[in-house]
């Protein structure tokens, strides 16, 4: 299996099979155990954040070895886990790796991704407006690509970014910038949000995305911001292991990564709870972080094609985790205009 170019679709079946035994017997849906200040918790139950699949890691390097990764909120010397938390160098034929990703939270958070862009692109400052008790927050994410569907055109992000978790009615008004970012109410509405995948969360989830349909459509330009620009295509290209990606968001601007993850299932922290998402892409950066909070719904590219292929939603301080982009395209029947 060493050197394999691995996809979703290409994946060994010893290697699902693996993962789904590391599924039954480490990941634990539902709540994490509450932060503690300088407390670890070694039980899998509570530091287990994730479990996927990705290449070996040795001495910080990638190595050709195909292996069933755990993503723990913290590291722990072997000295101090008891035997019975001790997560398995193997399962059956696969090897493992521990890696240390930290808690994965959904990224909802005067440059010029945050400024009031007519016509507004891929990559700037996106939002809604709190309502009832709530009315007093402000919140910023980012818009990840003009979509089409039935003639109509809309911008794509997350549920989060556009619905509120689901709590937002459809009609609701959308506005660029987000009113974090020195929004004028009265002049910058752009949308109104039309159709969320609603979140679950008593089931695992696929996708956290939604779309709004622009008020009049000269105000949008599929143009991605700098550097990632103008997609050769809105034609998705399918997620593979060692793939070079790219994307601008809200908060971090331009970021290029790695994707080293293709089929992860995560715990995710939301204002509902916790969640739970299977089969997500994780990317990390190179030098810096390849997001932050505030960048949820940016469009996630692959660097040689320059085609579609994830919608970011959630992250760590060193993993970013994104939805396929097939998926998203699908559950909202709509295609990415290029």
């Amino acid at each position: 299996m060493a050197n394999l170019v691995l996809s979703r679709s290409s994946i060994p079946q010893t290697l699902l099979d693996a993962k789904k035994s590391a599924m039954a017997d480490f990941f634990t849906e539902g709540d994490v155990a509450m932060a503690v200040t300088f407390l670890a918790h070694p039980n899998p139950r509570h530091n287990v954040m994730g479990i996927g699949l990705g290449r070996k890691l040795v001495k910080g390097k990638l190595t050709g070895v195909p292996c069933v990764r755990f993503y723990v909120e913290r590291k722990l010397d072997k000295d101090a886990i008891s035997k019975e938390f001790m997560l398995p160098q193997r399962i059956g034929q696969v090897a493992t790796d521990v890696i240390a990703s930290g808690r994965f939270w959904a990224y909802a958070g005067a440059s010029k991704e945050r400024s009031r862009l007519r016509p507004a692109r891929p990559g700037c400052s996106i939002g809604f407006a709190f309502t009832g008790a709530q009315s007093g927050n402000i919140m910023a994410g980012t818009f990840g690509a003009v979509v089409e569907s039935g003639g109509k055109r809309f911008i794509l992000s997350n549920n989060h970014v556009l619905a509120h978790e689901n709590a937002l009615p459809v009609g609701s008004t959308i506005f660029q910038p987000g009113l974090l970012d020195k929004n004028t109410p009265q002049t910058d509405k752009i949308g109104k949000l039309s159709k969320f995948v609603t979140l679950e969360t008593a089931n695992p989830n696929r996708v956290d995305c939604a779309i709004a349909e622009v008020l009049e459509n000269n105000l949008v330009n599929p143009t991605v911001m700098p550097k990632v620009n103008k997609l050769k295509s809105g034609q998705p290209v399918v997620a593979t292991m060692g793939m070079r990606v790219e994307k601008t968001g809200r908060t971090t601007g331009y970021t290029s990564g790695t994707i080293r993850d293709i089929s992860a299932n995560v715990k995710v922290g939301y204002d509902l709870g916790t969640l739970t998402f299977e089969d997500q892409i994780i990317i990390v950066g190179g030098t810096k972080s390849f997001s932050d909070a505030g960048d949820s719904g940016s469009l996630i590219v692959e660097q040689k094609s320059k085609r579609p292929v994830g919608l970011l939603f959630a992250g760590s301080d060193s993993h970013t985790i994104a939805n396929h982009i097939e998926d998203v395209l699908q559950q909202l029947n709509v295609s990415i205009v290029a």
